[in-house]
């Protein structure tokens, strides 16, 4: 455990966007400071009550936006004040639009850690809310605009290889930590007594490829495909409108610790992420999903981007396809689905590799613990 010091112990987490119980904002990073002797608060846009868990503050802005507008500028002023009031040693903020708060700290002699959940200059080049035509003119503007204000912040934090290598390249300081889970759960290997059904907890959004897997299952007998999540309302509709939609049982949003039990249940985990989305062919390891099923022991079909591909065939925990192909999900859910020792054997493989690599404890919060020691 880190000892109290006298003079930068006390730290402030700030999300504009995030809810107060984030997974890896207040779970992972504000729970494993406090945890350490240091004084957190986590400073975020709602309007619940103030409270303290775990050792954590949580400090509301009594404003929950309802718009991008409310979240991206009206909220600054509250989150502002806030600031001031907590005095921290150290704030460390969460979200792209609060680059300029990062700055507004910094000049008033704080030091600043900033957290790239992704890589947003990429991700603007995929945002649907912004035209195609200045989407490339954005980004770039964008990425002047992060790099100017990186350079003066004391650390960086992000979750994916190759954005570590770019923003190493802006501020040496830069670390990555990614979303590996907290080892919490118990696993049954046993894929006999397991239903024969698929799942995905997570985005209903078109990136999953929802459409391919429905498809795929519509031809497979006596299948179930647990849908579990939230998204657009005319997505859901076309999902609804598949002949495969009576395979599907459809959840909606369920609390974060009811996930496990619909991993309990099944007989295999669907990530398939398409590869026309930011994180390209790269992959990303800010997603949790890859992990999540491996800490289960759930064995997993997944798309076939570069860093999920090393993982699956190095840990041989599931089987990598190509998450455009109807045809190809459905070949691999059939060969294996009533392969119960192998089954077995890749979801142990799975749940030994967390226990041992990726998980929270053994890499993420030790590079967490070691860039506020160097502040």
């Amino acid at each position: 455990m880190i000892e109290n010091s006298t003079n930068q112990k006390k730290v402030c987490h700030v999300t504009s966007a995030h809810p107060r119980y984030d997974v890896r904002i207040f779970h992972k990073e504000c729970k494993s400071l406090a945890n350490n002797g240091f004084d957190v608060t986590l400073l975020v846009n709602d309007n619940l009550p103030n409270e303290a868990i775990d050792g954590v503050k949580i400090v509301s802005t009594q404003l929950k936006p309802s718009n991008r507008y409310e979240r991206m500028v009206k909220s600054k002023k509250y989150l502002r004040i806030k600031m001031i009031e907590i005095d921290a040693d150290i704030y460390h903020f969460h979200d792209p639009e609060l680059l300029p708060e990062g700055n507004w700290m910094k000049s008033k002699g704080k030091k600043i850690i900033f957290d790239f959940h992704e890589d947003v200059a990429q991700q603007i080049l995929f945002k649907t809310w912004i035209p195609r035509k200045i989407r490339k003119l954005i980004s770039a503007i964008y990425k002047k605009y992060e790099k100017k204000l990186s350079q003066r912040f004391d650390g960086l934090v992000t979750v994916t290889p190759k954005f570590v290598e770019r923003l190493k390249q802006i501020n040496p300081n830069t670390v990555m930590i990614t979303n590996y889970p907290i080892l919490k759960t118990t696993s049954n290997y046993d894929r006999s007594k397991k239903k024969r059904a698929i799942c995905f907890a997570g985005g209903i959004t078109p990136q999953w490829n929802h459409e391919n897997i429905i498809k795929a299952i519509e031809q497979i007998d006596d299948i179930e495909y647990i849908l579990a999540g939230s998204g657009p309302q005319d997505y859901l509709e076309r999902l609804k409108s598949l002949q495969g939609w009576n395979k599907v049982r459809y959840l909606g949003r369920i609390p974060h610790e009811k996930v496990n039990e619909i991993y309990e249940e099944s007989i295999l985990g669907v990530a398939l992420l398409s590869n026309n989305t930011q994180v390209g062919d790269e992959g990303t390891l800010g997603n949790t999903k890859l992990f999540e099923f491996m800490e289960s022991g759930l064995p997993m079909i997944c798309s076939n981007n570069k860093i999920w591909k090393e993982i699956i065939d190095k840990y041989e925990c599931g089987v990598v396809l190509n998450p455009n192909s109807t045809d190809e999900i459905r070949g691999v859910i059939e060969s294996i689905i009533d392969n119960h020792d192998e089954l077995c054997s890749m979801g142990m493989n799975g749940r030994n590799a967390v226990e041992k690599i990726f998980n929270w404890r053994v890499g993420p919060e030790v590079e967490l613990l070691d860039l506020y020691k160097r502040l």
